[in-house]
């Protein structure tokens, strides 16, 4: 029994040990240092890199110098270092998936967790002490670096800033380290470093200075680097440091357009996949101030689906529903997952092996093996045409199978006779280029014509460039357009070198820096390492993240120096209870800087985020990284309230009207900002219910009291409220304080009657002073300004309106009735005077005051026609 025990345990460790080395393993294939080639992109290069070591091994070889074998030596060191945990596990669908999942998250939050560290920008704070290994490594790199290694210079460099082999981070020597690179070769990586830490004072590393920072920027943006070139021409555009600048700012993001051209051009027939990972970090919680207050999550743009809906499911719901659907037979469910599988996207990966399965599961229920079809069901045809488009485009680009253009070619013409537009533009592909068939571009032209007649945005900028080389410049444009609709990059390009060189029309370089600024941030992948960045802070590493999201933002990316701004907002929330919860880590000092956050709001405002133009004016409302200006807050809540999408920003300007900060104190114009924030969000109904009761009883103290601010009143024409409470004269202030004429009951009622709209007033009132001429064909507008100031709360005031509508309508009824009665009199005095009958003169004897005819009113022909018609009977 006991050697059984033994036996298990020994198997247990043995079982155990092989899972920490496959762990290891696992994490040490990952592992990655950020380093930057000359081009300035982050690029992620594994430690075992064979051509890294060659490289250093010929360099020691030839030069025999030992600060290059040092840091051969040094870098060996630093490969057999574990690297920190980088990422968690991918969260898997289903019951036994899930369960595992968070198992697993659990395990690693009470188990491999450790306290919060010293924060490393605290001077005060005990320095890391570092593993023997990694000493011994930063020694040798030191070593060389005094004998002006670059390469030693710049790991080390490296090291300090992202923290690379779980090196302790410190911006101060980054700065030195780069600072002394960019000096002694001119290396535009360092040079784009120095630049970036100038710009930001990241870390305190050094004072913030843009002038010096545009300086090295300049000089690595000549060197070639990308990132500076992104930067200083996102600079000249918007005027940072420097005037702005059309021609230069069009010049430098040229540089970048064609690099990011040339990268969509290369790869496989067709181009490179770019699939966007930039986002707002912020959208993913309902946006900057949260879900219902945000403009990414309130009015328009609102959810307002039923709880049955599947618009609030999650994506992880959406592939299980069509999993399930796809197992039911449903073929359009198993394209879009074979679809999702291919393209991928920001949460899920590529997986072309998967998506081919579900491509080919579909083609099977239309074609047989030889091509004969299997059923005449035309909703199946399409279904599986499109099918056949990817099927045939992975076999033209090699993607998940081997390359073979035969097996396209089959694809594409089995998909054509459904008429296909994919298959239709990448057989136009194959005809321009001569992939697998011979090269005709007049071939190619007709396909891509039908392609692009069904709107396929691929197609209609081949069919352009095609007319551009023709020199049918106007037919091209018309091309690149319809495809720029659907944000195609190459249509984009040729726009922009349209508009730049004057080609067809006069030069615009407004237009030209426009479209080169679109496709030099579409890709990404050339420049920037947003995928990093995402999964930063997925995995709770917003430090990484910032930093990598600041570099971006200096670029010019609205969205992340909208992340940035986001991470750095110390004032998301009133009440905080983080120092409740042990289990939070401790913010960072990286994190308190808010004149960083209130330059990143406002480029992001000025970038149309209606958002951060709203957190603008609550910086300078509560004087956060600035002296507090009510007027400029006012001003930046009025900008974003002009668009008619934020209900924050007219709940903002309502309430400084109604308190009187940064602008005149104006109840009535507070009630108006209140209003139209409720119209712009239905979300909103509480805060503005709640705003304008109490502002309504600051009004009526207002007015009892004959105080100086303009009280809520209504416009001459509607019903006054205050005759609800008090039934006396009412007297209207307009905003200058001068007093009306002041109507009784019976006046209002004469008004009432004479006026033909009675809900309108002139604009030469309280409206004059307010409203803008842009708003003068707004339909809302218009209507808001109306009659919204009438109250519908009061039954009083109720009963009345419906006194006075019967009242009129009996008036209008009486009126109808004289004049029936007239247009029958008229008609008995056109017609001759009737015979007497013999009877009535015969049988019966004739009452005193008894006309001729047998009747006591006097016919239209007596004198004593008109008295009876006024009333006059008995005079």
């Amino acid at each position: 029994m006991k050697e059984r025990i033994l036996s298990l345990t020994w198997l247990a460790l043995w079982i155990l040990c092989g899972a920490v080395q496959g762990f290891q393993a696992e994490a040490s294939k990952g592992a990655v240092s950020s380093h930057s080639d000359q081009n300035g992109r982050a690029t992620q290069e594994s430690h075992e890199s064979p051509e890294t070591i060659s490289r250093w091994q010929q360099e020691a070889k030839d030069n025999g110098s030992q600060a290059v074998i040092a840091v051969q030596e040094a870098l060996s060191i630093l490969r057999s270092l574990q690297p920190p945990r980088s990422s968690r596990l991918d969260k898997s669908s289903g019951l036994i998936g899930s369960t595992a999942y968070y198992a697993k998250e659990a395990f690693y939050f009470l188990f491999m967790t450790t306290p919060p560290q010293d924060d490393y920008l605290n001077p005060t704070a005990e320095k890391k002490t570092l593993s023997k290994p990694l000493a011994e490594a930063v020694n040798l790199l030191e070593g060389a670096a005094k004998e002006t290694n670059p390469d030693a210079i710049f790991l080390l460099a490296e090291m300090n800033f992202f923290g690379n082999y779980s090196h302790p981070k410190n911006y101060k020597e980054a700065f030195r380290r780069y600072q002394e690179l960019a000096s002694l070769n001119g290396n535009n990586s360092a040079q784009s470093m120095v630049g970036f830490m100038y710009a930001t004072g990241i870390g305190g590393s050094v004072e913030r200075n843009p002038a010096k920072s545009l300086m090295y920027h300049t000089f690595a943006a000549l060197g070639g680097n990308t990132r500076s070139q992104m930067t200083i021409a996102y600079r000249h555009h918007t005027g940072i440091s420097t005037p702005r600048n059309c021609n230069e700012a069009a010049f430098w993001y040229k540089q970048v357009a064609d690099k990011a051209i040339a990268f969509s051009r290369s790869g496989p027939p067709g181009g490179q996949v770019i699939q966007r990972d930039g986002y707002r970090i912020a959208d993913e919680q309902g946006g900057v101030y949260g879900e219902g207050a945000s403009v990414i999550s309130s009015g328009i743009y609102a959810n307002k689906a039923g709880p049955s809906s599947d618009s609030h499911a999650s994506f992880d719901d959406v592939l299980e529903y069509l999993d399930l659907m796809s197992r039911k037979g449903d073929l359009k469910a198993t394209f879009s997952l074979g679809r999702l599988h291919y393209e991928g996207s920001r949460t899920m990966k590529r997986n072309l092996r998967t998506a081919r399965a579900y491509f080919r599961i579909v083609a099977r229920k239309y074609w047989a093996r030889d091509g004969s079809l299997l059923t005449e069901d035309n909703n199946i045809g399409k279904v599986a045409a499109k099918a056949a488009g990817y099927l045939g485009r992975m076999s033209l680009r090699g993607e998940g199978i081997e390359q073979s253009f035969e097996k396209a070619l089959v694809w594409f013409k089995r998909g054509l006779i459904n008429g296909d537009a994919l298959c239709q533009y990448e057989l136009g592909l194959m005809y321009l280029y001569g992939l697998g068939v011979r090269k005709d571009p007049v071939t190619a032209a007709e396909y891509f014509k039908e392609a692009a007649n069904q709107d396929f945005a691929s197609a209609q900028t081949n069919l352009g460039q095609l007319f551009l080389d023709q020199g049918d410049i106007s037919t091209a444009t018309r091309y690149f357009d319809l495809a720029a609709r659907n944000g195609h990059i190459e249509a984009f390009y040729h726009l922009a070198e349209i508009s730049n060189n004057g080609i067809g029309r006069e030069r615009s370089c407004g237009v030209a820096t426009t479209y080169y600024k679109l496709v030099a941030e579409k890709a990404e992948p050339v420049h920037s390492s947003f995928p990093e960045a995402n999964s930063a802070y997925d995995n709770g590493d917003k430090e990484t993240a910032l930093v990598i999201y600041m570099m971006a933002a200096e670029q010019g990316y609205e969205f992340a120096q909208a992340n940035v701004a986001y991470l750095l907002d110390e004032h998301k929330s009133i009440f905080s209870f983080d120092s409740l919860m042990p289990w939070k880590k401790s913010t960072s000092s990286l994190f308190k800087n808010t004149v960083l956050a209130l330059i990143y709001w406002t480029r992001s405002a000025k970038q149309s985020n209606i958002d951060s133009m709203v957190k603008m004016g609550d910086y300078y409302l509560g004087g956060y990284g600035v002296e507090a200006d009510m007027e400029k807050a006012a001003t930046c809540y009025q900008t974003a309230a002009d668009t008619h999408q934020s209900a924050q920003a007219l709940w903002n300007l309502g309430w400084i009207h109604e308190n009187g900060i940064g602008v005149e104190q104006d109840f009535h114009l507070a009630k108006r900002f209140y209003d139209q924030a409720l119209e712009t969000s239905s979300e909103a109904y509480l805060p503005v219910k709640l705003s304008l009761i109490k502002l309504r009883l600051r009004s009526f103290w207002n007015t009892i009291t004959n105080g100086n601010v303009n009280s809520i009143h209504e416009e001459p024409g509607q019903f006054p409220f205050f005759f609800v409470l008090c039934l006396k004269k009412v007297t209207y202030f307009p905003r200058n304080t001068e007093p009306q004429k002041s109507w009784s009951f019976s006046e209002w009622v004469a008004n009432f009657l004479e006026d033909p709209h009675p809900y309108y007033h002139s604009a030469e009132g309280d409206d004059a002073d307010f409203m803008d001429p842009q708003y003068a064909d707004n339909p809302l507008t218009d209507e808001y300004y109306g009659g919204d100031d009438i109250p519908d709360d009061s039954i009083l005031e109720s009963l009345i309106i419906v006194a006075l509508a019967g009242t009129l309508a009996f008036l209008v009824y009486y009126r109808q009735q004289r004049q029936n009665q007239h247009r029958r009199n008229e008609g008995q005095r056109a017609q001759p005077p009737p015979q007497q009958q013999p009877q009535a003169a015969q049988g019966q004897p004739q009452m005193p005051g008894q006309q001729a005819d047998g009747g006591f009113f006097p016919p239209p022909g007596d004198p004593n026609y008109a008295n009876w018609v006024a009333g006059g009977v008995g005079h």
